[in-house]
């Protein structure tokens, strides 16, 4: 039940907001010199990711890697990891926080508590020209959790198992050689990867729509860390209609992963876990 309204509504309503996180103090990755190492990569692995499927795939700390829409329009859902440690994972809500609801050159994302650091920063994305368009919407969002099969349960019934959420406990558990329940445990939100979306404007229920991104369109990221990834290939493919069908026209993505001549940690500040002191209490 609404409560009443009072008589000062409307300026309550126009009080100005304050951003709960400014950015001037956080520390920026050198633009320059990555932009110079990406004249030099040299590519030393590739995966293909099927079309509603997921695969893990590495990344050495100062290596790049890059996401491409190979054949059509295709989202992805990205998970990452500390390669040495599943509990070190991309914290979305976080990295939300501090960017905004969605991502692009220049901006990292960030690692789970108590690290709390940057794991990759964005070096490229061919869709920066996308913007934010009349709707809200946006590529690239740290907002959406992942499509997954207790939601398509409930709100769909019958048993899904080709959600994202699924395709990426099933690409874990096999690559790590875990038991399936064991492996969806580290299965986190995620960086919709190419995905449009928003927040409707009288609702302000999330969207999406389809995506722009084309063949050949790519986002590439600098490993911060030592990273264990895992893509899927969402079944929604360009998530025009749906993210969890069997109809939907669905394609690979590719993973690229690329050395540059120079060591890059070298020249730059490591990327080292957050020097906030616990012992006296989170």
């Amino acid at each position: 039940m609404k409560g009443s309204m009072p008589s000062d509504a409307q300026a309550r309503r126009d009080i100005e907001p304050v951003i709960c996180y400014p950015v001037e103090t956080l520390p920026q990755p050198d633009m320059a010199l990555l932009h110079e190492a990406r004249q030099t990569l040299a590519k030393v692995d590739e995966v293909i990711v099927p079309p509603r499927d997921a695969r893990c795939f590495s990344v050495p700390a100062g290596h790049f890697f890059r996401i491409t829409s190979v054949e059509g329009a295709q989202v992805g859902d990205l998970n990452l990891w500390n390669a040495h440690d599943l509990n070190e994972r991309f914290y979305s809500g976080k990295t939300r926080a501090l960017h905004g609801t969605h991502i692009t050159t220049g901006e990292r994302m960030w690692s789970s508590f108590p690290a709390m650091r940057p794991m990759a920063t964005i070096t490229h994305d061919t869709l920066g020209w996308y913007g934010i368009d009349a709707y809200g919407g946006s590529v690239h969002d740290v907002i959406g959790t992942r499509c997954d099969p207790y939601t398509h349960h409930l709100l769909k019934g019958g048993q899904y198992h080709h959600c994202c959420h699924s395709n990426l406990t099933r690409a874990l558990s096999e690559h790590l050689s875990l038991p399936l329940t064991e492996a969806e445990a580290h299965v986190h939100d995620v960086l919709n990867v190419f995905m449009c979306t928003g927040f409707t404007r009288d609702t302000g229920q999330y969207f999406m729509k389809a995506s722009p991104v084309r063949p050949a369109d790519y986002l590439e990221f600098f490993a911060e860390i030592d990273l264990l990834g895992g893509l899927s290939a969402c079944p929604g493919g360009d998530c025009s209609a749906e993210h969890s069908s069997d109809v939907a026209a669905c394609f690979p993505l590719q993973v690229e992963v690329f050395k540059p001549e120079a060591d890059l940690l070298s020249q730059m500040n490591a990327s080292s876990p957050s020097g906030y002191d616990r012992s006296h209490g989170t």
